[in-house]
């Protein structure tokens, strides 16, 4: 009788909580920031406001993720995070504007853009496909979101300059390539932050009405190995 009782009030182990991911939500009107919050707090991620006053904060705290307006005067802001010890890996998302803006600050490697006016079934989207990016949650082979520059050459000479969507260690997709057919054989070449300019051959896979196409590298490319090694590099950060 004494030992059933003693057993049933031995104290219960107490499981750690997991830290929770953190976005900065800088210098966004109250009225973004009051929608972005609620659909960030449907994945468990936390959002925590920074006015222009106070970007410091960016390059002193850790972040999992940071959004700002696609506006000239951030680039300061991206490149102080992007600075930090803690946020080089930084996810960034940009709020408003068009792929060609964001293009103006490709170096930094945004991630994604929330466009205006923001619509809350459109931002849970977004958010759901870019969450296990922000929670550090990754499958076996994960597709990266990042926009980039991205040089193509076709098997006949032509070239193209078109924008990155996601890259994985066996491929990426590709928006503004109206040229490109399924079968077609191309080389692409670009850069991500730390990652020197790379080529790398591959064949079109798919095509979409929205002028995005999917490419396979090709795994005899042996360029490719700089590209497996920098997403695990980035991953792990």
């Amino acid at each position: 009788m004494t030992t059933k009782f003693a057993t049933s009030l031995a104290p219960i182990p107490i499981v750690p909580r997991k830290n929770t991911a953190r976005i900065a939500l800088f210098d966004l009107p109250e009225a973004s920031t009051v929608l972005l919050t609620e659909c960030f707090r449907q994945f468990g991620i936390d959002t925590i406001p920074i006015s222009s006053v106070h970007k410091e904060r960016l390059h002193r705290e850790k972040f999992d993720a940071c959004a700002l307006p696609m506006k000239e005067s951030v680039g300061g802001t991206i490149e102080l995070a992007r600075n930090s010890a803690s946020n080089s890996r930084i996810v960034i998302y940009g709020v408003g504007g068009t792929a060609q803006d964001a293009m103006r600050f490709s170096k930094y490697c945004i991630n994604a853009i929330f466009h205006e006016p923001l619509e809350r079934s459109a931002v849970v989207k977004l958010i759901r496909s870019t969450r296990p990016l922000v929670l550090h949650e990754f499958r076996r082979y994960v597709r990266v979101p990042v926009m980039t520059d991205v040089a193509v050459v076709a098997a006949d000479g032509s070239r193209l300059s078109v924008t990155s969507q996601d890259i994985s260690t066996g491929g990426m997709s590709l928006k503004g390539t109206a040229h490109l057919e399924p079968g077609q054989l191309v080389e692409v070449s670009f850069a991500l932050l730390t990652l020197p300019r790379i080529h790398v051959r591959g064949y079109v896979t798919w095509k979409k009405p929205n002028k995005t196409v999917g490419v396979r590298f090709d795994i005899s490319d042996e360029r490719r190995r700089r590209l497996k090694d920098w997403i695990g590099g980035y991953l792990e950060a």
